[in-house]
This record gives structure tokens, C-alpha cells and sequence, in this order.
């Protein structure tokens, strides 16, 4: 069985795993796949791969609950499509519900790593233009933050024209206390299970600030609960160039805490250009995730190339 120190490479996703007899022949040891899936754990114990659960943490059906909608600065839900991610963080029930789906999976499972997703506030950043909004001014929420902050405001033209600093900080400690949540339920099961945390791909710098002032994740809050951090590096969807990748690695030494590691994930549909552009990043990626796979393991020529970039970055860890 692979070990907590040993990269993981893999396909994202069970639908590669139809193809787990071929992942090892292209360097594949790893695979990930959604929540704690039974069928995809008895795949990877057949064919020596390390399971690795992507759990989603704050994100669901806002058709079906539209309780769960963040409130805009305008007093109104906020605006969303499909993919938006981020739920009212003041919704306990729903929580505590995932919280308990954690934990029970936790009980009837021994994955190798748990990925935790949409562990963030509302918010989508798949696409050039993201449509960003300042989000959570439930009166729920808003007390909260006066509670931290000690202070009496109450709406959120006087909190972000009065206290934006405070509640940008709020909002990025919530998301943290959270994931210290999380770890403390994953490691109380298994001690040795790697944590990790799939990012906005954007620098703190990026889009006005928005991966802690949006998105409110900061790196240096999670890094106490996280083991490997896992940007989401899909270049074609964020209209971004297939060196995304090797780009982003190089300068992450400037905001991801030393002693943590960084795993990409990359997307089938950036082609080999991207996965050979991260390989040849002097700043390696711990390991890689794939995201379609499945697309990729089918075909030995795509395949080849995925195993070759694992020869190049195992190279440079080595």
C-alpha cells in the first residue's frame, strides 16, 4: 500500500477506473473519485492503487434548497448558475449533515487521502470572466462576525465600507475553523490519511484579492489542517495558456507555507501540452491528479505522455 510520503498520480474521477488495469503501466498509483464510493475502493485494492475520496464539503442543489443560498450585499440571494459553489455558512443542520457523512465514511472506509472540495465561500473561478460577489449577510451571518469583531454593525454597506479588513479576516478564520473541523474527524479515524484541499488557482494577489477576500481561502490559515494543497489548474475553462501550471508552481513559494506540500490537478482537455509544461517546472508538483482521465487512460498514445510527465517530475522530487 502506498504511504502517506509517497506521491500519488492518478486519474480524478471513477470513470478511469474501467481502465485501472492499465494505470500502473503509466506510472498511475493513485486514484480519486467522489465521496466514498465502495465499487471504486474495491477497484483500486484489486489493482494496487491508492484510494483517495474528493469529499465535498460546501456546495449543493440550491434548486432543491434554496435556504442554502448565500445573501448579497444587496439583501437578496446571490446571483448562481450551475457550478457556483459556497453555501450559507450559518445553514448548521446542513453542516452538521456533512460533517456526520464524514464521519460515517470515515468508519466503513480506510482511504489513503481525503481531497476536501468547495471548502470555501460562494463563488465560481472555471471560467475567464468569473462573476464574483461578496456573499453570506444573513442576519445570521452577520451576527456572527460582530460577535467576532466585536462590533454593533449591522449591514453590509457599514460592514464592507467600515470593517472590510475585519470581515475579509472573519471570513477566511470561519473557513479555516472548519477545515480544522474536518481534520480533526478524518485524522481521529485514521492518523495517517492525507488531508487535502482543492484551491482556487488564483495568486492572493490575482482578481483584486479574491481567493481570501471572495473565496476566502488563505493558505497560511489552512496549512495547520491541510497536507497537500490542490489548486484547480484548467487552463482552457479559466482561459489561461497550458503553462498555467509550471507558471503557478513557480511562484507558489511566494504564499504556500514551506512545509506544505502542492499537488495540481489538470485538466484531459488542456491536452499533453499542459501536463509536459508542469513536468518540466522547477518548482515540482507532489504528485498529479487528472481531471477526465478516463479520456485519457483509454488512448496508450495520450496515456504515454501522462506517463512520461510522471518520469519527469518523479525525477525532479527525486
Amino acid at each position: 500500500m502506498t504511504s502517506s510520503q509517497t506521491p500519488l498520480f492518478g486519474p480524478y474521477g471513477a470513470a478511469a477506473l474501467q481502465f485501472a488495469d492499465r494505470l500502473p503501466r503509466y506510472g498511475a498509483n493513485a486514484a480519486w473519485f467522489h465521496e466514498f464510493d465502495p465499487h471504486a475502493f474495491q477497484v483500486c485494492e484489486r489493482h494496487g492503487l491508492a484510494p483517495c475520496v474528493e469529499f465535498k464539503t460546501f456546495r449543493a442543489d440550491f434548486g432543491a434548497h434554496p435556504e442554502l443560498v448565500p445573501i448579497g450585499i444587496d439583501g437578496l440571494p446571490i446571483r448562481y448558475g450551475r457550478l457556483v459553489q459556497g453555501i450559507c455558512l450559518s445553514q448548521t443542520d446542513f453542516v452538521q449533515e456533512t460533517m456526520e457523512r464524514l464521519a460515517t465514511g470515515m468508519s466503513q472506509f480506510e482511504p489513503v487521502g481525503v481531497w476536501l472540495d468547495y471548502m470555501a465561500y460562494a463563488g465560481w473561478f472555471e471560467t475567464p470572466k468569473p462573476d464574483l460577489q461578496e456573499s453570506c449577510f444573513c442576519p445570521d451571518c452577520i451576527r456572527t462576525f460582530c460577535e467576532a469583531a466585536d462590533t454593533d454593525a449591522t449591514t453590509p454597506g457599514q460592514i464592507l465600507s467600515q470593517h472590510a479588513e475585519a470581515w475579509h479576516r472573519h471570513k477566511r478564520e470561519r473557513i479555516a475553523g472548519y477545515a480544522a473541523q474536518f481534520a480533526v474527524i478524518i485524522r481521529a479515524a485514521r492518523p495517517d490519511c492525507l488531508i487535502g484541499a482543492y484551491m482556487c488557482p488564483w495568486t492572493p494577489e490575482e482578481h483584486g484579492g479574491a481567493l481570501g477576500d471572495i473565496f476566502a481561502q488563505d493558505y497560511a490559515l489552512l496549512a495547520p489542517s491541510i497536507d497537500v494543497f490542490t489548486p484547480l489548474i484548467y487552463a482552457t475553462k479559466s482561459g489561461q495558456s497550458t503553462d498555467w501550471g509550471r507558471r503557478w508552481l513557480e511562484g507558489a513559494h511566494c504564499f504556500v507555507p514551506s512545509d506544505r506540500r502542492v499537488q495540481l490537478i489538470l485538466d484531459a482537455l488542456d491536452g499533453p501540452e499542459s501536463l509536459i509544461a508542469t513536468a518540466r517546472s522547477t518548482h515540482p508538483t507532489w504528485g498529479c491528479q487528472l481531471f477526465g482521465g478516463a479520456e485519457v487512460f483509454a488512448d496508450d498514445a495520450k496515456a504515454s505522455v501522462f506517463g512520461r510527465a510522471v518520469e519527469m517530475i518523479r525525477g525532479q522530487l527525486d
